[in-house]
């Protein structure tokens, strides 16, 4: 019988290690604080990793490769008490199919980051419930996180992660901190979302399909047809720039993306790179420096 349980608890215990699915790295900065005593930062630092990595997020299994590497980096400007005032810096990435190479995926500063921790004070989420803004921050970019990670392999592969995220974003509304409503500026966690779920920028997630999975992921096979398939991800995202200029979604794609797409049109088989200039000069003006450097 003792057996019988122990194999029972072993079971449970790998199933539970397959299900988590983020291998992240949270790095807390609290020099700006002035506080000479540490200790408040480094527990909620051990805290923060643990709940992001050993949580279970979503119904899927993940074996230990297939997780996703991401880091948060949270800068800590005020603190008193248990009242922190902040940023948090999300990036995540994924591996290029058939190669050694890693590609961003997401890169986002969040600079609306204010929440009351007590050190040791135990980090849950709960899908249908508020507990804290810190829980409602970091549990919102995990399943960010997850979405886009989601739509680079499947198209339209992370609705159901952004939908949770809507939820946090709802529930959380009762917490009165910022970045939860519209009215908290065009980038805020309220607005992200939001496009993220909107068809106004449906193109957005169907550029991130097509530039990872049809582009990225055929380049170990056929380099000429992953670029054409990586220019023409840009070009789908020249007609929601024309319809909505400058967007978030844009923005925060170019963060990700800007020096990996110097690289791969720099060398390799040639492709016709004066009408994708003139794309990225369009739509990402900020960077056209880079982009003139590819003719």
């Amino acid at each position: 019988m003792r057996k019988f349980l122990v194999i029972i608890f072993c079971l449970a215990g790998l199933q539970s290690m397959m299900a988590q699915e983020l291998n992240c790295e949270i790095i807390i900065n609290a020099e700006q604080t002035g506080q000479s005593n540490q200790s408040v930062f480094r527990t909620l630092q051990r805290s923060l990793t643990d709940f992001v990595n050993q949580s279970t997020w979503t119904n899927l299994e993940y074996e230990d490769q297939e997780r996703i590497n991401c880091s948060m980096f949270i800068t800590i400007n005020s603190y008193e008490g248990e009242s922190f005032t902040g940023s948090i810096q999300v990036q995540s990435s994924r591996p290029v199919f058939g190669t050694s190479m890693i590609t961003p995926v997401f890169n986002f500063n969040d600079e609306q980051f204010n929440f009351n921790y007590r050190e040791y004070q135990p980090l849950n989420y709960s899908a249908n419930s508020y507990t804290s803004n810190l829980v409602s921050v970091i549990s919102f970019y995990v399943y960010t996180i997850i979405g886009l990670d989601a739509d680079t392999f499947e198209l339209n592969g992370g609705t159901e992660y952004f939908e949770e995220a809507n939820r946090i974003v709802t529930t959380a509304q009762q917490g009165n901190s910022q970045g939860w409503r519209g009215a908290d500026g065009s980038k805020s966690r309220y607005r992200l979302n939001t496009n993220l779920l909107s068809n106004t920028y449906a193109e957005f997630r169907t550029a991130m399909y097509q530039y990872h999975r049809l582009g990225l992921d055929v380049m170990h096979e056929d380099l000429q047809a992953g670029k054409l398939a990586v220019a023409e991800s840009l070009e789908t995202l020249e007609s929601m720039n024309t319809r909505r200029a400058n967007s978030l979604l844009l923005r925060t794609f170019f963060d990700s993306k800007a020096d990996e797409i110097g690289l791969i049109f720099s060398g390799g088989p040639p492709i016709p790179l004066s009408p994708l200039v003139e794309t990225l000069n369009n739509i990402a003006p900020r960077y056209s420096k880079s982009w003139n450097a590819l003719q």
